[in-house]
């Protein structure tokens, strides 16, 4: 009876398109040119969502160079098309993070470390479309009312616990009664966001089909991901990571259900297709040394190393070597040292202007003993970057040249 009165309440909360969901690509609903919030739950919804972006739009961390944003959103509104993109406020943001995220209003957030991670236009627009399909489809509303409504179903089955409970004689007999009915609910709301990343999977398929751009990359985009993981907990001694499993806790479908059902999906016709890697490259070199420097930092030397070999698979460029350099240079393993001066070394092989490859070769060299062969590199870099912030370290440990004749 608990059950079948539980299993009432939430399919009263979930909407129907998710309860009747089916593995088949969504087929694309009509596209509306005006759309103005519903009710108390989605206005409220678009208030809070208004309220974020206006803090958003004053933040340090977004990126408003017009180049990049101009790019991102081209690649949004070919996959999604250009009516639909005109709905969507564009933000990136220097977050060195897989993530991509869009509120009620229509604010799409863009991590860098997203850009970092994708190859091509195609594995970018299968994200993007995948953000837009949880717009188009209500999802932030209906969690909302998901949500609002379990909670309305624990407060009242507590009531009727205590009521219970004192009807007894103050047994609290319902406890654990109460507890299984908790877990069952809270199972069912996060079944519900997995059922809507779902949907939003096979929504962002269908632009994906729609569109200039090959589908099949979206399934490209979980391997790497379930790639990228792997390497990370090897480096850290870690057993490998599971992707079919479904946690209790889990938001997400695993990242093997996602590939295998975005790689049934997409179209055969679409293999053809162009997949933007080129256009992709030469727009994102520019960032691209940033954005490495910043994964650098996340202290996650297996999946740093992953990213910038993959980045590497077409050829090794100047900035690449000067990343990989920094990773092994930050690890400081007397090991790691000597591989990091050999990676500067191809770097200002390359790149002999390259100031950072020359201050990491000089710094790396140092810390070997080889402050003769190192101190050049630092002089280098110092007139390639006089006003460097660390220029003062820097000319400390760099000497001079009377210093290396004496020597």
């Amino acid at each position: 009876m608990k059950r079948a009165f539980r299993a009432g309440i939430m399919a009263m909360l979930l909407p129907q398109s998710v309860l009747a969901s089916t593995p088949e690509a969504a087929t694309l609903p009509p596209y509306s040119t005006a759309y103005q919030p519903r009710g108390v739950d989605e206005i409220g919804a678009w208030q809070r969502a208004d309220e974020s972006e206006r803090l958003l739009a004053n933040s340090p961390i977004v990126i408003r160079d017009p180049a990049l944003n101009a790019y991102v959103r081209d690649v949004l509104c070919r996959t999604v098309g250009a009516d639909r993109c005109n709905s969507v406020r564009l933000y990136i943001l220097r977050t060195p993070l897989f993530n991509a995220s869009m509120e009620a209003n229509g604010t799409m957030r863009v991590y860098s470390g997203l850009l970092l991670r994708v190859r091509n236009e195609a594995e970018l627009g299968a994200v993007l479309g995948h953000e837009f399909g949880h717009f188009e489809a209500r999802h932030t509303v209906a969690g909302f009312k998901a949500a609002r409504g379990a909670s309305d179903y624990l407060s009242w089955l507590a009531v009727l616990s205590a009521a219970a409970a004192a009807w007894a004689g103050g047994v609290p007999s319902g406890s654990g009664s109460y507890r299984n009915a908790e877990l069952s609910v809270y199972g069912d709301l996060y079944r519900f966001n997995r059922d809507q990343e779902r949907a939003a999977d096979r929504l962002g398929i269908g632009y994906l089909n729609a569109s200039p751009l090959r589908p099949q990359s979206a399934a490209r985009v979980w391997q790497n991901l379930m790639a990228e993981t792997e390497a990370s907990a090897a480096a850290k001694g870690l057993s490998r990571p599971r992707f079919d499993r479904v946690l209790f806790f889990a938001t997400h479908p695993p990242e093997a259900e996602r590939a295998a059902t975005l790689a049934a999906l997409s179209r055969p016709e679409g293999a053809t297709r162009d997949d933007g890697a080129e256009r992709y490259r030469q727009n994102l070199a520019p960032w691209l040394p940033g954005f490495l420097d910043d994964q650098v930092k996340l202290n996650d030397f297996g999946a740093s190393d992953y990213l910038i070999t993959a980045l590497a698979e077409n050829g090794w460029t100047a900035p690449l070597w000067r990343a990989r350099g920094d990773l092994y240079r930050a690890r400081g393993n007397p090991r790691d040292l000597v591989n990091a001066a050999d990676f500067y070394t191809k770097a200002v092989a390359l790149d002999p202007n390259l100031a950072e490859a020359r201050r990491g070769l000089g710094l790396a060299l140092l810390k070997t003993g080889q402050a003769s062969e190192g101190q050049p590199h630092l002089r280098r870099y110092l007139e390639l970057k006089p006003d460097a912030p660390d220029a003062s370290m820097i000319r400390m440990l760099a000497g001079s040249t009377e210093d290396e004749g004496r020597r």
